[in-house]
């Protein structure tokens, strides 16, 4: 798509939360729709119509990529989500991560869901969007202790010297490859763009001092594998949607306009507004309504969301950067806050201003 398509959007005033998790979870048979790939695409084309979105948005399930890689290295089902490396792999393993057939059923269901989308483009009106977990944010799942070895890695210490950053950069690796075979197969489904979260890269895993002191962990952790994915995407001829819900600081915000998104999507812990003085232009900003908290009328109640609402649709406009307004992340359904989150969530998209 071109650049100007997003720009038009927000010059229309588009407001739309992450939301096909929500649709997905009105079904009876929620958890079956999953696996079925023309099931999930109708899914994604009822959440798009019901949010007068033209973009339709897969479920933002970030744990597919993990799955998927400890499947090609034999590690049984059931124990894939609480692995983590305590060791350096074996030699080769990137390469076969790499090289091995390795769509699961889940990730099968989701291309398959894109291209249900892709093939209705012109019948719909919608496009399709991709989704994908950051290279730095999959590799902390995959260790016990991320912390420990980013830190030692910015006190200047590399793999040679300590054993947890050797492992962290062998992880790193085999993320950046199984989330690059993924995103490609995406693409080839129809996907136009694709939202890759990037939600640990954040404050909590980098020391704010070391980062002030000049060390480059950030740019080596999150910036450089990042900068790789957007390649492979140009390749394609797909756009990038970057999210980071995490605490950030005013550099890592300024450090997403190198990737070049055509939105960029942050979590309520910025401001967007001034966040606008930081990003470029014509990259649309999206967000930031705290979306984790709808379930609680205590924490966020639907006066809060219509008074939030206003005030970034108003400051944004006086801003004069391109908005999008939506959520934070993913609009969850959690049970038996259903009708409660679906009232902030439709607050949001009708209040006036």
């Amino acid at each position: 798509m071109k650049r100007q398509f997003y720009l038009d959007l927000a010059k229309k005033g588009l407001r739309v939360p992450i939301g096909t998790h929500m649709i997905l979870h009105e079904k009876a048979d929620h958890d079956t729709i999953i696996h079925y790939g023309d099931r999930l695409g109708a899914v994604m084309v009822e959440a798009a119509k019901y949010y007068k979105s033209p973009l339709a948005i897969p479920l933002m399930d970030l744990t597919l990529e993990k799955e998927a890689l400890l499947a090609i290295l034999g590690v049984p089902a059931e124990e894939r989500e609480k692995f983590h490396f305590e060791s350096l792999p074996a030699a080769g393993t990137v390469e076969k991560v790499a090289s091995a057939p390795f769509i699961i059923p889940r990730m099968t269901a989701t291309c398959d869901a894109i291209r249900y989308v892709a093939e209705r483009e012109k019948q719909e009106g919608l496009i399709a969007l991709g989704m994908g977990i950051g290279p730095f944010s999959l590799m902390t799942k995959m260790l016990s202790d991320p912390i420990t070895p980013v830190y030692l890695a910015g006190t200047g210490l590399t793999a040679e010297d300590d054993d947890d950053v050797a492992l962290m950069e062998c992880v790193m690796e085999l993320s950046i490859q199984i989330i690059l075979r993924y995103l490609t197969e995406q693409a080839k489904a129809g996907a136009k763009a694709i939202i890759v979260c990037e939600p640990a890269a954040n404050l909590v895993f980098f020391s704010p001092n070391q980062l002030a002191e000049g060390s480059d962990v950030f740019e080596r952790f999150v910036m450089e594998p990042n900068l790789k994915i957007k390649a492979r995407l140009d390749e394609l001829g797909v756009d990038l949607i970057f999210h980071d819900c995490g605490e950030l600081t005013d550099d890592m915000v300024k450090s997403f306009n190198r990737l070049n998104p055509v939105m960029l999507s942050l979590g309520c812990s910025r401001t967007l507004w001034k966040d606008a003085e930081l990003v470029s232009k014509d990259i649309v900003l999206y967000g930031n309504l705290p979306s984790k908290k709808f379930y609680s009328d205590e924490a966020v109640s639907v006066d809060n969301v219509e008074q939030m609402t206003r005030e970034l649709i108003t400051n944004m406009k006086k801003a004069g950067h391109p908005f999008v307004m939506g959520s934070e992340c993913d609009v969850l359904s959690v049970p038996g806050y259903e009708e409660t989150i679906k009232r902030k969530v439709d607050a949001m998209m009708s209040c006036s201003v």
